[in-house]
């Protein structure tokens, strides 16, 4: 019998370590060193919010320091063991007895404060010159609850004028993206008052409160995270090749690159005046770290201004063999280098630099007017035209409306939050055009979450049918839920909390329709997803595969006589697209395609009968969708 309690993850890393630390766990689970579930952890980790760490002989780290130090030794005890974690059959043990071996943490007076025994960490070398952490001890300043201090929690930090307010609520937000495991379009984008959620963060973080930021200033927050992520590799090239070496590059604390990596895209991509960019830079880093930081950003920013306006920026030349050219083409173009050499081995060294050229451009947005609440395409265009939004209407679909700029004022009219129209893609709209929803049917929506296409399938039945949406994520199934009843439609959406793996097998449901909208790598999607990029591996691809074909598996379980499986990804990948439809027919003899030309129009339709949206020919996302009816 346990003694300790078992304390659900998810209260562990939101309520335990604060969100900072909730994509550190993420990463432990992608590795194997958890799973999710509960986790095993003393009564002592019961703390609200993990501020301020300290680590051995007393140098101070604020908690994005420690989550970064945290992650790079976890990750070298992974590859240190001798079996792999992910095939272990206790993994609460395994992360317990990994966490004592690199640090131990016990409970402080404070509850801001965790403090990190030296003694309980990894044995030392024997010749006793073991080495430690970096000394941080001077940047005491971005810390909110220093050891010692007799600050209370939640104290309102003193606010500083000189700091530029959009470019540190910028570095901040990319260290949370980075480091924490945050999403760009999750993040508070209010930016008023000390009480704001990301406003308190960066308060926190950097030691102090700046401006609120005005509407030009959330534009720009937007504008330069979003950039600075979509070129973070090339801004890195450019970086490293302008330090010292590459060790000065690579010890760099993350708040450091990110000032750095902010002013580079200021710079070399936003053409802002450069002195301006060094002299707001530069304070950041002096305030933010130290007196040293600010004049090292003001050294590498200066050279970079040099050579920008004798037009000589480092770029790596395209020669060589196909591994030489995608390495070469993922600086200039700032991918993955796994994902050049597959976009090239599918589509050709041409069409693969047009995709990454879509990737690196600004999104449009797509707005689809909620008919079903009496909202029409017309009453948005009204409403578009008296705020002064640019539109065009889609080509494609009749409730669409597509737009550039604009979309902060879409939100702050109100136009989301009272349900009268969504943000959704042309090319998932056509997903429902392929699945045709008709009045009286009965669909199962498989992987539904967050539910845009559920909610484009019933405002099409009329309030005649019914709509059950089933998905692993129970608070994602929340929020389906309420968007349901206020869009109106809740009438015919019922939702279900389950794996469709376990669904599928202990239900004899039989539906007209099924729409499996499967996990996959979203490929296609990278141009809104600026931060994707770097989230997916090669081995994703993989496990991936196997995920979509037991969910494909499932789902073909519960199509009646005469129904129709559809099969769509919001991927360009043929792996997860035409490959998995075809291993699943010769899996499936009893399905056949139906083709997508009656559904879509026929230059989304491939030879084989599948409906695929390429984001190089037709200027949306990429989605892929295939009809599969049941014969017997």
């Amino acid at each position: 019998m346990h003694t300790k309690p078992y304390i659900p993850a998810s209260f562990w890393t939101e309520r335990v370590l604060g969100f900072t630390a909730f994509g550190f766990i993420r990463r432990l689970i992608s590795v194997g060193l958890i799973r999710l579930g509960h986790v095993e952890m003393p009564t002592n980790f019961e703390l609200i919010r993990l501020e301020h760490v300290e680590m051995p002989r007393g140098t101070a780290l604020p908690i994005w320091e420690f989550h970064w130090f945290c992650r790079r030794e976890m990750e070298a005890f992974h590859y240190r063991v001798n079996t792999p974690l992910r095939n272990s059959k206790n993994y609460n043990t395994v992360f317990l007895v990994s966490m004592q071996r690199m640090i131990s943490v016990q409970a402080c007076n404070s509850a801001r404060l965790l403090t990190v025994s030296s003694t309980s960490a990894a044995p030392p070398a024997k010749n006793n010159k073991k080495r430690t952490p970096r000394d941080y001890s001077a940047k005491t300043s971005i810390s909110t609850s220093r050891p010692g201090s007799s600050n209370p929690a939640g104290k309102t930090q003193k606010l500083n004028l000189e700091v530029s307010p959009h470019r540190a609520v910028s570095a901040v937000r990319l260290m949370r993206i980075e480091l924490g495991g945050a999403f760009a379009d999750l993040l508070n984008d209010q930016g008023k008052g000390s009480g704001d959620n990301e406003m308190g963060y960066v308060e926190r973080t950097l030691g102090f409160r700046t401006r609120d930021l005005a509407d030009r200033d959330l534009r720009l927050v937007t504008e330069i995270v979003g950039g600075t992520i979509r070129w973070r590799r090339y801004l890195d090239h450019l970086i490293l090749s302008l330090c010292h070496d590459e060790n000065t590059f690579r010890g760099m604390e993350p708040l450091l690159l990110q000032i750095l990596r902010i002013g580079f895209y200021e710079i070399v991509k936003l053409d802002m005046p450069p002195y301006a960019v060094v002299d707001e830079n530069v304070r950041l880093a002096k305030i933010a770290l130290r007196p040293g930081a600010g004049n090292m950003v003001n050294g590498i920013l200066r050279k970079l201004v040099v050579i920008k306006e004798s037009n000589s920026l480092p770029s790596p030349k395209v020669e060589g063999d196909d591994r030489q050219k995608a390495r070469a083409l993922a600086i200039i173009h700032s991918h993955p280098v796994w994902m050049v050499r597959r976009w090239m081995k599918y589509l050709g060294q041409e069409k693969a630099i047009e995709l990454m050229t879509w990737n690196n451009s600004d999104p449009y947005f797509s707005l689809r007017a909620n008919a079903g609440k009496g909202f029409t395409r017309a009453d948005l265009v009204t409403q578009l035209e008296m705020f002064k939004v640019p539109y065009e209407l889609s080509a494609h679909l009749d409730d669409f409306v597509r737009i550039r700029t604009g979309m902060q004022v879409v939100i702050q009219a109100g136009l989301l939050k009272r349900g009268l129209c969504s943000v959704q893609d042309e090319s998932a709209g056509l997903v429902v055009s392929v699945v045709d929803p008709r009045p009286g049917d009965t669909i199962v929506d498989c992987c539904a979450a967050p539910g845009g296409k559920t909610l484009f399938m019933a405002s099409q039945l009329s309030g005649q049918g019914r709509i059950c949406a089933i998905d692993i994520n129970e608070g994602r199934l929340r929020i389906l839920k309420e968007t349901a009843e206020l869009h109106e439609v809740d009438n015919v959406v019922t939702t279900t909390h389950a794996d469709l793996r376990t669904f599928a097998g202990k239900n004899c449901v039989k539906s007209d329709k099924v729409l499996l909208d499967t996990p996959c790598s979203g490929l296609g999607v990278l141009s809104k997803r600026a931060d994707l990029r770097w989230n997916r591996r090669l081995e994703d691809m993989k496990e991936l595969k196997h995920l979509q074909d037991e969910l494909l598996d499932a789902a073909s379980m519960l199509v009646k006589i005469g129904g129709v499986l559809i099969y769509s990804t919001c991927s360009i990948d043929p792996e997860e697209n035409e490959e998995r439809v075809v291993a699943f027919l010769q899996r499936h003899p009893e399905f056949y395609i139906d083709p997508a030309d009656r559904y879509v129009p026929s230059n989304f339709v491939t030879e084989h009968g599948f409906y695929s949206s390429n984001p190089v020919e037709h200027s949306l996302d990429g989605a892929f969708a295939a009809r599969l009816v049941r014969s017997r």
